[in-house]
């Protein structure tokens, strides 16, 4: 990413993006912070780890009883878009999947609010259906269309058009995170935990997390993400492919030698998947972020 941006609107998202901090500044995004909550402790989830840092987060996560996420709400909303309005600008809000969170509910209606206020200004919302990187992937490519001079509307389209073949693939290590957030059951936890079952998920259409598959062995699992990748990819060797991971550098630097290796991938961003969404997947989740078919 080089050159100057000239910015016609603010591409506004939330801290689900997990995006690195250094590339949200470069791409001047405005970024709103959810809130993890670790005991009697609250953090707001900033991208650069300001309150918290990711590595911490995750080594608190592993003896924590209480751990909880709380949504962006309509004011918080309003206490940073509004400036963005009245000072002339458009906002395109890129918002966290409303299958997962009421943030961008709560995103809508703050435009709402603010499209009656403020009549001549352009203020859209699109629900990504996306979450971590999958969702910075979709902000990044809307990123890259403003850049190349499209509209607000152009773009806003461009991001309706493109998410659903915006593929989410992961992996987590430990299925009683999952067993806490009630996306498996007990006994399944239990089980697979003995048999060293990890499940193969994804994002579906509707933006629910679901689980598509199982591998037996952490290193299985990783190689059925590249394996989904090479059924639903576009033009891989192409693309920006992101990878996000829950204190897992090394098993994240593995995924994507094999991608570099298969499908001759040159670019490929990876970092953490941020402590909003990190509570509920758990320490050593591997996601997968790619365009193609379909999810």
């Amino acid at each position: 990413m080089e050159g100057e941006i000239l910015k016609s609107f603010t591409i506004l998202t939330d801290s689900s993006c997990d995006l690195p901090a250094s590339m949200a500044e470069e791409m001047q995004l405005e970024v709103l912070p959810l809130t993890v909550y670790v005991e009697e402790d609250h953090y707001r989830n900033y991208l650069d780890g300001r309150e918290i840092g990711f590595h911490e987060f995750y080594q608190r996560l592993q003896t924590a009883k209480n751990v909880k996420t709380s949504a962006v709400n309509q004011a918080q909303f309003l206490e940073i878009m509004e400036p963005l309005v009245a000072a002339g600008n458009d906002v395109l809000y890129l918002g966290f999947s409303s299958g997962l969170s009421g943030t961008c509910n709560a995103g809508a209606l703050a435009a709402a609010e603010l499209r009656e206020k403020y009549p001549e200004r352009k203020i859209y919302v699109v629900d990504t259906l996306c979450a971590s990187l999958g969702q910075g992937l979709l902000v990044y490519l809307c990123w890259q269309q403003q850049r190349a001079g499209k509209s607000i509307e152009e773009v806003r389209d461009y991001a309706e058009a493109t998410k659903l073949h915006l593929c989410h693939w992961f992996t987590v290590d430990d299925l009683m995170f999952l067993k806490r957030g009630g996306r498996v059951s007990a006994a399944t936890a239990i089980v697979g935990s003995m048999l060293s079952i990890k499940p193969v998920m994804h994002v579906d259409n509707d933006g629910h997390l679901i689980k598509v598959d199982i591998a037996r062995g952490r290193k299985a699992s990783i190689r059925a993400l590249a394996a989904e990748m090479e059924k639903r990819g576009t033009d891989l060797a192409g693309q920006h492919i992101f990878i996000s991971h829950g204190d897992c550098e090394d098993d994240a630097n593995y995924l994507a030698k094999l991608i570099r290796e298969k499908f001759a991938v040159k670019d490929i961003t990876i970092n953490y998947v941020g402590p909003v969404i990190g509570a509920h997947s758990g320490p050593d989740t591997l996601a997968l972020f790619f365009l193609g078919t379909e999810r």
